[in-house]
């Protein structure tokens, strides 16, 4: 089974314990843990930073041997950048995050199952990905 690239809309449902996700999410997160590794880059990291005080408190959080640290590869970063201008020409001037396109390429070129609540841009820019999704 590949590995699992885990959303932060994911990893905040179950930090903020959010009523609406937080079954879901924390089902989902212990299924594909089960069966492959868990991953997160420097991008879904950034993105869960904000919820938290301090580096230690995210760590506690979401530790490193639950969920593996991935680097963003080069060839992704180049591939998002390639993918959000496409986006923002299909879209004229409607603007969603640049992190979005990162995470996206770095599942598309990694090979990587992407566990995530918002998969829309992913299934249209990324359809190769392999998404787990409500």
């Amino acid at each position: 089974m590949k590995p699992t690239l885990v959303d932060s809309s994911v990893l905040l449902d179950v930090a903020t314990e959010d009523p609406k996700w937080l079954e879901w999410s924390s089902r989902e997160l212990a299924r594909c843990a089960a069966e492959a590794p868990l991953l997160i880059d420097q991008v879904i990291w950034a993105e869960v930073s904000i919820r938290f005080a301090t580096v230690d408190d995210a760590e506690i959080a979401f530790p490193r041997d639950v969920f593996q640290r991935s680097d963003l590869p080069w060839d992704a970063a180049f591939v998002a950048g390639k993918v959000y201008a496409r986006y923002l020409a299909n879209r004229g001037g409607a603007r969603h995050p640049l992190p979005d396109f990162f995470i996206g390429a770095h599942a598309a070129v990694s090979n990587l199952r992407l566990l995530t609540r918002d998969p829309r841009r992913i299934k249209t820019y990324f359809p190769a990905v392999e998404l787990i999704c409500p």
